[in-house]
């Protein structure tokens, strides 16, 4: 056991996941003030001591404000660290620029290092995240990192809301066969994969569907769900290959340009996203948005490491 206490630290936007996490731990949040000046620079204080103790400062970085969200943080962590905090853990679920993670053209950056070399520059220790678009990204720290999964949330979900007996699961694209075929192995449920071809970024042309979805609840698995296109022409897919309806999984639901009404105009039931990207407002607009909580995964992690136990646990297994 750890003779530090912990710290729960988040910004003064986007604080719902902090709260939630804040009152599964039985832990408030620690009192702290971030201010913004007329011109648009940040100040930040915490309004008591840590030093000496275990920091967890948790962020929600959503579409529109990612790299405000993203130098807030790093503000946060370094006022943590010149306050003589033990250890500094960013508990960032939606890890930002996790797309740019290779050079794919001629002088393109490799955002998703720079985000890690930002991180350790200001003073992180340790980061937990979920879901990485690109699970090497962890090697871009020189800091451990905790890459949790969604996976047993999201089997629980399926469980309890879902008749997952005439279900089957499906990746709507061959790089998530791997996490449809794990999660279909979970549910002992069969799976069928959509092959899509774009024309150009965030458009897609024509999708074939591998497998047979007669008369089943197709569930569509991904990561990220972003102008949600590709779902609601999958669904149209698969719908006309006689499936009874369908539903779409994802972990993070970024939900940027006309998201909404490409939900709202096409033809799946239900759009499920975890609540690592805060999306309450767009809840409003669409009523076929649901939320998958992952505070008790995020919760769970923190108590762990802070008491250094495996967090490995939680790969496979819900927290109880």
């Amino acid at each position: 056991m750890a003779n530090n206490s912990i710290k729960l630290l988040a910004p003064d936007v986007h604080r719902g996941l902090a709260e939630l996490v804040s009152k599964r731990l039985g832990i408030k949040l620690t009192d702290s003030k971030l201010k913004r000046d007329p011109t648009g620079e940040v100040t930040f204080s915490i309004g008591e001591s840590v030093r000496d103790q275990d920091i967890f400062i948790i962020t929600q970085i959503g579409a529109g404000d990612v790299n405000d969200r993203v130098l807030e943080l790093l503000i946060m962590i370094n006022a943590s660290k010149t306050a003589s905090a033990r250890r500094i853990t960013a508990v960032i679920p939606n890890f930002p620029y996790a797309r740019q993670d290779r050079k794919d053209k001629s002088r393109a950056p490799i955002t998703a290092k720079l985000m890690a070399d930002m991180l350790t520059t200001a003073g992180c220790d340790h980061v937990i995240t979920m879901e990485l678009h690109a699970s090497q990204i962890q090697g871009f720290f020189d800091v451990p990192v905790d890459n949790l999964y969604a996976e047993p949330s999201v089997v629980r979900y399926i469980k309890e809301n879902v008749n997952f007996n005439e279900s089957i699961i499906i990746s709507p694209d061959a790089g998530g066969a791997k996490r449809a075929a794990t999660l279909a192995d979970r549910l002992d449920l069969n799976f069928a994969l959509i092959h899509k071809e774009r024309a150009r970024a965030n458009e897609v042309s024509r999708m074939v569907l591998v497998g047979d979805v007669t008369d089943k609840i197709c569930i569509i698995v991904d990561d990220m769900a972003d102008t949600c296109g590709t779902l609601a022409k999958a669904a149209e897919v698969l719908l006309e290959n006689r499936a009874q309806s369908v539903i779409a999984i994802v972990t993070h639901g970024i939900l940027s340009g006309n998201a909404i009404n490409n939900i709202n105009n096409s033809k799946l039931d239900r759009v499920v996203c975890t609540n690592t990207v805060p999306f309450e407002e767009k809840m409003k607009l669409c009523p076929k948005l649901d939320v998958i909580d992952i505070s008790g995964v995020l919760a769970e992690s923190i108590r762990r490491l802070h008491n250094g136990e495996s967090i490995s646990y939680l790969f496979k297994h819900y927290p109880l």
